[in-house]
């Protein structure tokens, strides 16, 4: 008997508003998958130049895709907090930002919970100065040219936190200045808007739809409520979240190919990334849906996990067959154009495919192969003995947003202009 799991468009409203947030939040985790062997191969200042040129790659291009999605058209500092609230840099609650609007061109905004800085903190001040400052300066600019290339967002207080216990963990400014010269577009986001990633068409959105907001035109809110959009809509940002996981993974090998000393240190490194937070998020998509630890089960998690989708750009299908999981990787796709993650799943290796197994239940293996011209088949068995986590799966929950809950936080408020008088 053979069942293929559903992807983002076969879930319902109620599973979809559950599970961007969870994606989201997969997408921040990435750096703590990856940065870590970096600080081993390389250093911590290596490490935060590969954190600003894959951030910098990256964010501009899905910041302009997710804008374009959901009809954010204004170039003004409202326009730039809503894409915030849908960026894997600021997944909500776990990035708590809190923000302000004074005018159409001039905000605020303040963390009240930075959960990388509590990631960051216990290895010392130089670290945090390197996310918090190094990092974060031209990273913030990078992501505001998306809305409007004369923004600037400048710190008003950042962590190394003084005293010790500061809140909120920092505040930061933004302005537009019709006056002020226009930052450049990074040459690497440049370059990644030519990849079938920054092209990628994805399922569009049905306006007509009844059952919640379809667009993002409407008055900022300070948190989102995913449960109070259409399911076509959550469908669609989910899709276009995971499409986030492969722009910043891109971003990521794009750099570490610059310090690497060969080709095949880039791919070890990219590889480790890539075990790492597979088998994270696979562990929390399982437990935040409540899935089975079955081959259903599993195959669900292999076609919801961003860094295997979105189906358009990968190819990578599961379907549960008489109790295993058949999972397959096309050899052509436009991930395997771009040459990214899905490039990793090779015969003699799959290991991030073990580790979103052993994430389901421990029992599970990749038990064969199968490689034709046109795909690897992996075949997917529960037997008898269980695996450990891997070491990458481990180096990555050190996060404290392995652990991290979400909570409720009512209906959506709009946030008020202070300059508007209201």
């Amino acid at each position: 008997m053979t069942h293929t799991a559903p992807a983002y468009q076969g879930l319902s409203q109620d599973q979809l508003a559950i599970l961007v947030p969870e994606l989201l939040l997969s997408g921040q985790l990435i750096d703590r998958s990856g940065m870590a062997h970096l600080i081993s191969a390389f250093g911590r200042e290596v490490m935060g130049e590969v954190a600003i040129e894959e951030w910098m790659a990256a964010s501009p291009v899905y910041t302009h895709r997710m804008r374009t999605a959901l009809g954010i058209d204004g170039d003004g500092v409202e326009d730039m907090f809503k894409c915030l609230q849908l960026d894997i840099g600021a997944p909500p609650q776990f990035m708590d930002f809190r923000y302000e609007v004074t005018d159409k061109y001039h905000g605020s905004f303040f963390l009240q919970h930075c959960g990388a800085l509590m990631d960051v903190e216990p290895m010392g001040d130089d670290y945090v100065t390197t996310m918090c400052h190094d990092i974060e300066d031209p990273t913030f600019d990078a992501t505001a040219i998306a809305t409007n290339r004369r923004a600037r967002i400048r710190p008003i207080h950042r962590p190394p936190r003084r005293p010790v216990d500061r809140m909120p963990h920092c505040e930061w400014t933004v302005t537009i200045e019709p006056d002020r010269e226009e930052l450049p577009l990074p040459a690497d986001a440049a370059e990644m808007f030519t990849t079938r990633a920054g092209q990628s068409v994805l399922t569009p959105i049905d306006s007509s739809s009844g059952d919640g907001l379809t667009d993002y035109r409407g008055p900022l809110v300070a948190d989102l409520q995913f449960r109070e959009w259409s399911r076509s809509a959550l469908a669609r940002i989910a899709e276009e979240i995971a499409l986030q996981h492969q722009l910043l993974s891109l971003g990521f090998l794009l750099s570490v190919r610059r310090h690497a000393e060969s080709e095949e240190q880039a791919r070890e490194i990219f590889r480790k990334q890539l075990t790492g937070i597979a088998g994270l998020s696979a562990d929390r998509l399982r437990a935040a849906l409540g899935l089975a630890p079955d081959a259903e089960g599993l195959a669900a998690v292999i076609n919801l996990h961003p860094v295997l989708g979105p189906g358009q750009y990968t190819g990578v299908t599961a379907e549960a067959r008489d109790g295993d999981v058949v999972v397959r990787v096309p050899k052509s796709s436009d991930a395997v154009t771009d040459g990214g993650w899905v490039t990793l799943l090779e015969s003699e290796h799959h290991e991030p495919l073990q580790a979103i197994g052993t994430a389901v239940d421990a029992h599970w293996t990749v038990g064969s192969s199968d490689e034709t011209d046109e795909a690897i088949e992996f075949v997917m068995i529960r037997g008898s003995e269980t695996h450990k986590e891997s070491g990458e799966v481990a180096i990555a929950r050190f996060s404290s947003g392995a652990s991290f809950e979400f909570t409720d936080r009512g209906r959506s408020l709009p946030i008020t202009p202070v300059g508007s008088g209201v």
